[in-house]
């Protein structure tokens, strides 16, 4: 009789569906390609440079690909109407529970902070949502730092240099998945407040603004951007990379100047400014500053005397895909692989996890025509092999 009971019981508790909550910001990463640097105060300004919907099609191949995995038999979702999460469901076909909430035509982070409030009453036992950092920062003000709920970022903002988030909306059903048959941990991952205002002019302003359980899996969850080392070594480091690349220059040539204090050093030792945290371009001695995707394409001509030059986010070994949006799918189509120039000092390559680098552009096929081995420039005429996963 007692093991007849016990039987039972085991068995109600592998059955229990589990409860996931599910939150789309709608306009998150709208910023990026059109060289905003996010979206926070700038969605007019998004939409009138062309901008269009990010988080929607990612949250859409989040949803698919759990269908497609058969995770959902495990699985009762929570989420928002309209555009915060049913409209995605309806296109991806999966069934859902739509919240008690009203949300207007132009949703606003306190429709994120009711949702995440009404999921948290619900009992859920995750919520996964898809958006930025400011997404996250609301969801943790909707939380008021508790850790009674586990959450998870699918990653569809500009730059993501919270913990919280999957590399790929992929990446983060797999998550889901080891974390329903318990077999990932929850660890309290940060969550950054970046000042965009600041960004957007050009100054890096970042700090802590708490911490949110996530669960976690090694190398699908990204990890919080490390800062740059200001040390002279790395100075110095960065300064060799910058000789080595330049004396590799095609003086007729066209450079696509990425984000970052290292291919920053390149265009200080060309003598020429450079954006901090933009996209510029290159030519013979002079250079346009912080251009988006609609810049980028209609100034370059001829594309097969085109590079693009990068450095990977420090301890998340991001290429593309956070911050450099700009760069989008299409161009790296057009420049293709063998003329994507990777330059990180041994140090940054050391605080990568893995030691592997990772690309998110949202395109399959771009994503796909970087994967293997790039040569990555590590001091003067040094370099190493790293595998694009």
């Amino acid at each position: 009789m007692a093991e007849s009971f016990i039987a039972n019981l085991l068995r109600l508790v592998i059955e229990r569906r589990m409860k996931i909550g599910f939150v789309v910001n709608p306009v998150a990463g709208m910023g990026g390609k059109v060289g905003l640097k996010g979206t926070d105060n700038v969605l007019k300004e998004a939409i009138k440079r062309g901008a269009k919907p990010v988080s929607p099609k990612r949250a859409g191949k989040f949803l698919k690909t759990l269908k497609d995995r058969a995770a959902l038999d495990h699985l009762e979702i929570w989420t928002c109407p309209k555009a915060m999460g049913e409209d995605e469901a309806k296109q991806a076909k999966v069934a859902v529970n739509i919240l008690p909430m009203r949300i207007q035509e132009k949703t606003t982070a306190e429709d994120t902070k009711i949702a995440v409030k009404l999921l948290k009453e619900a009992k859920v036992d995750l919520i996964v949502f898809v958006g930025g950092d400011g997404t996250a920062k609301d969801i943790y003000d909707a939380l008021q730092g508790s850790s009674a709920v586990p959450v998870l970022g699918v990653p569809a903002g500009v730059k993501m240099y919270s913990g919280v988030f999957a590399i790929s909306p992929s990446d983060a059903v797999d998550i889901v998945h080891a974390f329903v048959k318990g077999e990932a941990e929850t660890a309290a991952l940060e969550i950054m407040d970046a000042d965009e205002d600041a960004i957007r002019s050009d100054t890096f302003s970042i700090e802590l603004y708490g911490y949110l359980e996530t669960p976690f899996l090694p190398m699908r969850i990204q990890g919080s951007k490390q800062i740059s080392s200001a040390t002279v070594e790395e100075r110095d480091s960065q300064l060799a990379i910058a000789r080595f690349i330049i004396e590799e220059m095609h003086p007729e040539d066209t450079y696509i100047l990425g984000p970052g204090t290292t291919v920053k050093a390149i265009a200080e030792l060309l003598g020429v400014e450079k954006t901090l945290l933009g996209v510029d371009i290159y030519r013979k001695g002079k250079v346009v500053l912080d251009v988006n995707e609609k810049k980028i394409l209609n100034r370059i001509q001829d594309w097969k005397r085109t590079w693009i030059i990068l450095s990977p986010i420090g301890r998340q070994g991001i290429l593309l895909g956070r911050g450099n949006q700009q760069i989008s799918p299409e161009i790296v189509k057009r420049v293709g692989k063998d003329r994507i120039i990777v330059a990180a000092t041994r140090n940054k390559l050391q605080s990568i996890e893995g030691n592997v680098f990772r690309v998110d552009t949202g395109d399959a096929e771009a994503d796909g025509l970087l994967k293997g081995y790039l040569r990555v420039v590590t001091d003067y005429r040094e370099w190493r092999l790293v595998e694009v996963k």
